[in-house]
């Protein structure tokens, strides 16, 4: 694994630079605004931070690519290898804010996490924890002397904290499958006297590379990129549509057409056509694949054409066949991609049932909407998980276009280990 940080006046830029150094999969860690040096400091504008990680998964004797950075030997334990890397970078950072300033007492990781170890070592550091509780941490101290003998000296504390991250994802609704590999991961890496902030900065790290670099929609190399949404009745189909339909038109300045194949439902027509009135494109209603390869002839010089499917129970085969046959009519004529849209408020039974059913269709990506209707989001990692696939948008709201975002990997972890 390779982490390193990135410098530049945006983002955008920092991030950019990180993929030409290190490749397109590159995940990012942490974004910070920092204030530049020299004479007149306070009259330059901040630069953005970018820090990434690179683990690369290739056939055995593959050739890693380097960075311009000496390289270590090869470790026996990689994880553990990837996780001191992450403490070596915290520590260092910590000693740079205390040269700054004696009075700066504020970690990278607390800035990582807004706060967030400072909440979790207060929650364990309270006298009222119950007798249960005591017991549960004795069991699990135990249990893991008998499965790893080495981490049988690891402190009490520190598997304390690491149950109680355990127990903020359970929280959370990650599964329990998930939330046990994620925390025995960072256990059998940790060593006696293991500061909280390791196992801390471990647990924040790995959560963020399983769920990956987001993808939104891009471009296709030539003529329009057509994009299918799926996804069961009720889950917002239509509005995100038009959002994303919103965000290309007005901010991008791009052609966007508008097609409908959800003919079981007038509501969901009319509400897209009045969408398409509003920003002044193109609306059709399709029926059949004749017609899907008729409008691609037609809106042939146009960037995106989007199209909206008939929202119904995945069980049901008649409808299954037909969306099938709908998503497959551009083969080999368009470029296309297909996002199954979800609800965050979804049953995870239901989302598994979901999403094993619109995979034998096809291959897409994800997007998650009502996030603003739940207060627990295990179920975006679980899923992630689940399809190994991207999460590519998610949404919060039905103003348009506004509550509409890209996915954001180091946002919704923090909400996970319990932070705001």
């Amino acid at each position: 694994m390779i982490i390193k940080k990135f410098t530049a006046k945006t983002e955008a830029e920092a991030t950019a630079e990180a993929k030409r150094e290190l490749g397109p999969n590159v995940v990012v860690m942490n974004v910070r605004s920092v204030k530049q040096k020299g004479f007149f400091y306070f009259l330059k504008s901040p630069l953005m931070e970018v820090t990434v990680a690179l683990e690369e998964e290739g056939e055995p004797g593959a050739t890693r690519r380097r960075v311009n950075t000496p390289v270590p030997a090869p470790s026996q334990d990689p994880v553990r290898e990837a996780i001191s890397q992450v403490s070596t970078l915290v520590n260092a950072d910590i000693e740079k804010e205390k040269k700054q300033a004696e009075d700066n007492h504020e970690s990278v990781i607390e800035e990582k996490l807004d706060s967030l170890q400072s909440l979790l070592e207060k929650q364990i550091q309270t006298p009222a924890q119950s007798s249960a509780e005591t017991e549960t941490a004795k069991a699990a101290t135990k249990t893991a002397q008998n499965k790893e003998s080495d981490v049988e000296d690891v402190d009490a504390e520190l598997l304390k904290f690491m149950k109680l991250l355990y127990n903020t994802m359970i929280d959370n609704e990650v599964n329990e499958k998930v939330a046990n590999s994620i925390i025995d991961e960072t256990r059998k890496a940790a060593k006696p006297g293991m500061p909280f902030d390791y196992a801390l900065a471990a647990t924040y790290q790995r959560m963020i590379l399983k769920f990956g670099t987001p993808q939104a929609i891009t471009p296709a190399s030539r003529g329009p990129k057509v994009v299918f949404f799926i996804g069961p009745t009720g889950v917002g189909k239509t509005t995100t549509i038009a959002k994303i339909a919103s965000k290309f038109s007005v901010d991008e300045g791009k052609k966007v057409a508008l097609l409908t194949a959800d003919t079981y439902r007038i509501a969901a027509a009319e509400q897209l056509r009045t969408y398409a009135n509003i920003l002044e494109v193109p609306f059709r209603i399709i029926y059949s694949v004749e017609e899907v390869e008729n409008a691609l002839e037609d809106f042939m010089a146009y960037d995106y054409i989007l199209v909206d499917t008939a929202g119904h129970s995945h069980q049901n085969e008649a409808q299954r066949d037909q969306m099938n046959e709908f998503i497959h009519s551009v083969d080999g004529l368009a470029e296309k991609e297909t996002f199954l849209v979800l609800s965050a408020t979804t049953k995870y039974r239901d989302l598994i049932s979901i999403a094993d059913t619109y995979s034998a269709m096809t291959d897409y990506k994800l997007i998650f909407t009502k996030l603003d209707e739940t207060t627990t989001l295990g179920n975006l990692l679980n899923l992630k998980l689940h399809t190994e696939t991207t999460i590519s948008y998610v949404t919060n709201g039905q103003n348009v276009p506004d509550d509409i975002a890209p996915f954001n990997p180091q946002k919704t972890v923090k909400l996970l280990l319990g932070g705001k």
